[in-house]
């Protein structure tokens, strides 16, 4: 993530040139990957005369003119377009997407820079190939995505003493000084420029979302509206320096402190807005049109008391902070997620920072409702994914079946369940070596045909009224050689090691994910991605500041993240096994007080003639034949529930035991009794 724009995973630094690296070989050498060879019909040709261009790309001819004529009114000589909103959203809108118009590039990482005789993109290795199929020849292509590497460009090619322009609301604190200071070094200056030059010369951008914002039902919440502004109003309170208001920029902290969902980006359910909560006030800036009478209501939006929320107009959130801040205050922000532009109106001597949010890292602890219904939402989902399993184990042999109808069928299979809303992510279906593209999607361009001779992954999930899913499974439908069933085995190991651990609290994710690695290691293999994130309750699919990253808060009982270790053998196959689980209390042998665990929520089966038990512990078996168990006590009886015998016929079939009696180390032989007698009760009953 950061400079270089969002991706699945937050990557290690020390990972990523070498992930790249990889991927980029594959892309040299596979013909039918996600990648292909760059002197193909389906790349642009900026060599030769008139200029080679594949019918994928966009004019960009007049578009950069227009831009271009805009420059001198506002003093800038260079003007930067990122891939991001205001509120620096992982998704964003398709009005939001200024670098795609400008450019062309669909891709979700890249930054450009136009100057008035050139126009330069730059983008990371996962889309080098995309940009060379999808950019036209008005467009430098810089293979690199640091700021660093813009900012030495931007050094070389504007004279000392000009200007750089961006909006403000684009760059995240952070970001605007890895420009500003090495540019103010070299005698220029980074200036915000207040109006979005691209969306004065866009004449066509779709118009602001309309929909009515939507309160959640009763049933997903524990905590009101009202009990979450007295808990940050409590911290503020507590807090030795004493903040007056605290300013929420990231759409889901406006979302989670009200219970409110909306539509207006792609896979999250937010609505675009921002709040100022203070100790006796709290606004709420966004469309008005948009709230309606009901939601008013909801919020007391009629009332002037401390609980009682002004609805004010998105737009003037930058005046009203201005205004705000000329009294006697302190205003709270979390720098990861607010933008320049809001942090260059509030004096430095008024504000109180911190990485995130109270309400980020409160948000983080999901209750106990919350950590129920997302626990149900996974049940419901692995129904979904376990049809498709089932699905493609039949009809892949047929060889009917290619990675776009497996997303779509799994799509499908999810809107059939109860309060589906509708996908957390674009899917990622990848065969045979576009699964070594840990960040591959299919299109019609580079989708593959599904075969019993190469390993597929799915990474797919979902968005429920009550909680948001994401995993991801490997399977392969034929014979797996000896060394993919190895790499198979030890991300699994990886998978378990880390699920199984028991820590102290207030231990970081960062220090323990290596466990996940470990059994990979061990035998000279690795991964280029991160290894977990946090989830949301009909939220974020990846939702900070929870995980195994470098900037992640510690680990707390109630927090849920995923853990997704993998294996991407270049130009052949990958392989990925993420499950979401909860922390949760540990029982330790001497009482340890407060020691956490973790708890898992996915339940969909592993490919068995993947796994080679030979490589694995005694205890790594056994929590295998635990979980197995768990899918059966939880999974079959909705099976049972929605009448899908086939399915429950290879649920049973592939949660046997990998070793006879090594679940009665974890539980005793009554529980499992219980648990195989309820199955078949069932089964008796319904079928």
């Amino acid at each position: 993530m950061g400079e270089s724009g969002w991706c699945r995973w937050a990557v290690p630094l020390w990972m990523f040139t070498l992930a790249g690296f990889l991927q980029l070989s594959a892309s040299y050498s596979v013909k039918h990957s996600a990648l292909s060879d760059f002197h193909d019909s389906s790349v642009r040709n900026c060599t030769v005369v008139p200029p080679y261009l594949p019918p994928t790309t966009v004019n960009t001819t007049k578009r950069l003119a227009d831009l271009r004529l805009l420059m001198p009114a506002h003093n800038v000589s260079a003007y930067i377009i990122p891939a991001t909103d205001a509120h620096l959203s992982e998704y964003i809108a398709v009005r939001d997407k200024r670098l795609t118009w400008i450019t062309g590039f669909t891709g979700t990482a890249g930054t450009a820079v136009v100057t008035n005789t050139k126009a330069v993109f730059w983008t990371d290795s996962r889309y080098w190939i995309q940009a060379e199929r999808q950019v036209d020849c008005n467009w430098d292509l810089i293979r690199d995505s640091y700021v660093s590497s813009i900012v030495d460009w931007l050094i070389r090619e504007i004279p000392e003493g000009q200007q750089i322009g961006v909006d403000p609301f684009l760059f995240s604190i952070d970001t605007w000084n890895s420009y500003y200071h090495p540019l103010q070094q070299a005698k220029r200056t980074l200036i915000s420029v207040p109006q979005n030059l691209v969306d004065e010369v866009w004449t066509e951008r779709p118009p602001p979302p309309s929909e009515a914002i939507e309160r959640l039902p009763d049933y997903v919440i524990e905590r009101s509206w009202q009990d979450k502004v007295q808990e940050i109003r409590k911290q503020m309170m507590e807090d030795a320096y004493k903040p007056t208001a605290v300013l929420l920029s990231a759409l889901d902290e406006t979302a989670w402190l009200f219970n409110l969902r909306g539509n207006d980006i792609p896979y999250n359910p937010f609505f675009f807005s921002y709040t100022l909560l203070t100790l006796d006030e709290i606004w709420l800036f966004v469309d008005p049109s948009r709230v309606t009478a009901e939601i008013k209501e909801y919020l007391n939006a009629s009332c002037f008391q401390s609980h009682c929320i002004q609805i004010l107009e998105y737009s003037t959130v930058k005046s009203y902070i201005g205004r705000y801040v000329t009294g006697n205050v302190k205003v709270w922000i979390g720098t990861e997620y607010t933008t320049y532009g809001l942090y260059e109106v509030i004096p430095k001597e008024k504000l109180l920072t911190s990485a995130y949010s109270p309400v980020l890292v409160t948000k983080s602890v999901k209750d106990q409702t919350e950590q129920k219904v997302l626990k149900d939402a996974h049940v419901r989902d692995a129904v979904a994914v376990i049809q498709l399993l089932v699905w493609l184990e039949k009809s892949v042999p047929k060889g009917t079946e290619d990675e776009l109808s497996a997303a779509h069928f799994v799509d499908q299979k999810r809107s059939a369940q109860k309060h589906f809303r509708g996908p957390s992510f674009e899917s990622i279906s990848a065969s045979g070596p576009n699964a070594a593209l840990a960040h591959y999607s299919p299109n019609n361009e580079t989708n593959r045909k599904l075969s019993v001779d190469e390993m597929y992954m799915i990474d797919s999930g979902g968005q429920y009224l009550d909680g948001t899913t994401d995993i991801t499974r490997t399977v392969h439908w034929g014979v797996p050689s000896d060394f993919q069933r190895e790499a198979f085995t030890r991300v699994l190991m990886g998978n378990i090691d880390l699920s199984r651990l028991i820590f102290p609290p207030g231990t970081s994710g960062r220090n323990v994910e290596v466990l996940a690695r470990r059994a990979l290691w061990e035998v000279g293999l690795n991964y280029g991605h991160g290894t977990g994130h946090g989830i949301g309750n009909y939220f974020s699919v990846h939702e900070w500041p929870v995980g195994f990253q470098s900037n992640n808060i510690a680990l707390q009982a109630g927090m849920f993240t995923s853990i997704e270790p993998g294996y991407y053998q270049e130009n052949d196959f990958g392989i990925r096994i993420e499950d979401v689980a909860v922390v949760v209390k540990a029982d330790t042998k001497f009482g340890g007080k407060h020691y956490l665990t973790f708890e898992t929520v996915s339940l969909v089966p592993y490919d068995r003639k993947l796994i080679n038990t030979a490589l694995m512990s005694r205890e790594q078996i056994e929590w295998l034949d635990a979980y197995c168990q768990k899918i059966r006590s939880e999974v079959v009886p909705e099976l049972v529930r929605q009448g899908l015998k086939e399915e429950h016929s290879w649920v049973m079939k592939h949660t046997v035991p990998f070793v006879s009696g090594s679940i009665l180390a974890t539980a005793s032989a009554l529980t499992l009794t219980a648990v195989l007698l309820s199955s078949t009760l069932l089964q008796r009953l319904l079928f």
